[in-house]
């Protein structure tokens, strides 16, 4: 497995950094992912943080499995951290999900779980977060 991809600590664990923003909740929205040393960043139209949040995770492992393709990606272990501690604990299955869209986009998150060995998603401080924050103001900023 590619070294750049995965952490020191475990081979077959790889750390996911995510984040979604909205410029007036809803408002014009990008999403920011850093995979490795890999980043990425676009605009995603108008939408909620929320619904950012979760666009992020579903780009994030549709782009995992496409980079490490289908054998590795089910053996592969995927840590997902963001700073958003209402979708992280959706995502958890800790938070029951009330809005219509956000039950679509999780059932899409999930059904993208199938193609790994493990996804687990972890809260973290917005100052840990701060790389995948910058490339969604990035993607904002663009003309």
């Amino acid at each position: 497995m590619s070294k750049s991809l995965f952490g020191d600590d475990k081979e077959n664990k790889l750390i996911i950094f995510t984040d979604g923003g909205s410029r007036g909740n809803p408002g014009p929205s990008a999403i920011g992912i850093v995979i490795g040393e890999k980043e990425y960043c676009e605009k995603i139209g108008k939408a909620t943080n929320n619904v950012a949040e979760y666009q992020a995770v579903i780009f994030a492992l549709k782009k995992t499995r496409q980079i490490l393709g289908g054998k590795k990606s089910a053996e592969a272990e995927i840590e997902i951290r963001m700073d958003s501690e209402l979708v992280q604990r959706q995502l958890s299955g800790k938070y029951r999900i009330k809005e219509e869209d956000l039950k679509i986009l999780f059932v899409n998150v999930h059904n993208l779980l199938f193609d790994f060995k493990k996804v687990s998603f972890r809260h973290i401080p917005r100052e840990e977060n701060r790389h995948a924050d910058f490339l969604v103001n990035k993607a904002l900023d663009k003309k």
